[in-house]
């Protein structure tokens, strides 16, 4: 059971970048991460009420960090995202997620001096070069500097966020519950977002409305964001780390841009090059060598925080 959870878990973070990449086409970017992190907001704080109130004012008491730590996962990581989505396919985007557990395992070395051996240095390597050899090739194949693009650069700021944010979930408070946290933390990105969204609208020159087009797979589309990879994934997650222990949950984390890829390929109609299969085997090969003991910290919260 802890390995159906643990896989369902991944699939769904893994369809976000499909989703994502559909409603962008219908759906204001600033709009659609205000009604995700709003949603969830609602959701949690509706099956987790008694418990929220329990821990609200130690959340209250570490605002600061509190902030830094939803405006990273909650608005600069999903907002970055699916603005990038316009402009990049959901197959690079789930690539360029892939390397962030070597890019936390660079920021803790750096930032909170951790040690690095040289297995782990192997992998950061391994997984920079997946990650420019992607970035390079993904537009027409040449690997020409002009194939860069808008979407990849801001797919790249969306993964450095998720990245500082799971490093810094260090200084999250261990004396509330990671639902509590969750819904606090949905709740203060939401805060967050309302002012930016406003400005938006009113300065945005491209600004068409909240949803473009409504129609019933739009919906579902919103439903899904909301319910699986922002909920369902968190318990299901939470709930295989009790069962088998965050070191063995660990590989189905690898799960998320294989099946973000296997989706935009079957439902966007991604082409799967050569290169996204070689940039696959050099990120992954990074990730496996960056999995020593000596690597990125293994506590439950930093793992199950993704969206």
């Amino acid at each position: 059971m802890a390995y159906l959870l643990l896989a369902l878990a991944a699939i769904f973070w893994g369809g976000n970048y499909v989703v994502g990449h559909i409603l962008v086409q219908y759906v204001d970017p600033y709009g659609l991460s205000l009604i995700r992190w709003g949603g969830t907001t609602l959701l949690m704080l509706s099956f987790y009420w008694k418990r929220f109130c329990v821990d609200f004012a130690s959340m209250r008491k570490h605002i600061r960090i509190n902030i830094l730590l939803s405006f990273l996962g909650q608005v600069c990581f999903p907002l970055s995202l699916y603005i990038g989505l316009q402009y990049t396919t959901s197959l690079n985007a789930a690539i360029y997620i892939s390397s962030t557990p070597c890019l936390v395992l660079l920021i803790n070395h750096f930032l909170f001096r951790e040690y690095i051996s040289a297995r782990n240095i192997a992998g950061v390597v391994a997984s920079t070069v997946g990650v420019l050899y992607l970035a390079f090739s993904s537009a027409s194949g040449n690997g020409r500097m002009q194939t860069f693009g808008l979407g990849d650069v801001l797919t790249i700021i969306s993964a450095l966020s998720w990245a500082f944010y799971c490093a810094f979930l260090r200084f999250k408070d261990t004396t509330v519950t990671n639902t509590s946290f969750v819904a606090f933390s949905s709740l203060l990105g939401t805060l967050i977002l309302v002012p930016m969204f406003i400005l938006h609208a009113a300065f945005a020159e491209a600004y068409r409305g909240v949803i473009y087009s409504v129609s019933p797979s739009v919906i579902i589309g919103i439903l899904y964001l909301i319910i699986f990879p922002s909920w369902l994934s968190y318990v299901f997650w939470n709930k295989g780390v009790s069962l088998i222990g965050t070191t063995r949950s660990e590989i189905y984390t690898h799960l998320i841009p294989v099946s973000g890829g296997i989706m935009g390929v079957v439902f966007l109609g991604n082409e799967l090059h050569t290169y996204h299969i070689v940039t696959l085997v050099l990120i992954v090969s990074g990730i496996v060598c960056c999995s020593s003991r000596h690597s990125v910290n293994n506590r439950p919260e930093q793992q199950s925080e993704r969206s």
